[in-house]
């Protein structure tokens, strides 16, 4: 089996970091697959807008977190963007998360709870990670992913009554490369968009965990 390492490198030869997102993003995840079937239960979109709102709906976010550790003084200006087009992404999480009501009764909330506390704090370690390159990483792989989870987002939103809001998240940097960028940047990058994505998949794992449990 390939080392981490390694397997960062391939994944920039190959096309950086949407190449990561192809292999490991969350449009490939089979929950997020069924929260966007036109028959998918309200709990379980409840349940996921929840969760959603627990992991970004704070601030400061993992993109503020990042912006404050200027390890990157020449990424400020994208971040102080992102940041700015995440916070109207959190005003409109809220909104959702009102509309939708209370958490869906669940095995296991404890758990929960504290897993996704755990997942939140995993982020804003990235965020003020000292690796050069491992916080930007991370950050346009949520600006990508964001993509797949606003559809499930949208979904809720309709199915509760609401009128999505379209999103006004800039380009990631992934895709401005600089010509000067070295492969240690590259493989920094590579392995904050990795982890975010990680921990993203994490997050439907157990949300499709607590859906499964809720069936009996």
């Amino acid at each position: 089996m390939a080392t981490s390492t390694a397997l960062e490198f391939q994944n920039d030869r190959r096309g950086g970091i949407r190449a990561i997102l192809a292999q490991s993003g969350s449009a490939g995840h089979p929950h997020v697959q069924a929260l966007l079937m036109p028959q998918v239960l309200l709990h379980d979109l409840t349940d996921a807008v929840h969760a959603v709102c627990a992991v970004h709906g704070n601030h400061p976010c993992m993109i503020d977190y990042a912006m404050a550790r200027g390890i990157q003084l020449e990424t400020l200006p994208w971040l102080i963007r992102s940041s700015d087009a995440f916070a109207f992404e959190r005003a409109f999480l809220a909104n959702l998360t009102s509309a939708a009501g209370p958490l869906p009764s669940t095995p296991g909330q404890a758990q929960t709870d504290a897993a996704l506390t755990q997942l939140r704090h995993t982020l804003e370690m990235l965020a003020n990670s000292d690796r050069r390159g491992c916080a930007t990483g991370a950050v346009s792989a949520l600006i990508l992913d964001w993509r797949s989870i606003r559809q499930v987002l949208d979904h809720a939103a309709r199915r509760f009554g609401l009128l999505p809001a379209p999103g006004q998240m800039p380009e990631p940097l992934c895709d401005v490369e600089d010509d000067e960028a070295s492969i240690g940047l590259a493989r920094a990058r590579g392995f904050g968009a990795t982890q975010l994505l990680v921990q993203h998949r994490g997050l439907w794992d157990l949300l499709e965990a607590r859906a499964s449990a809720r069936r009996g």
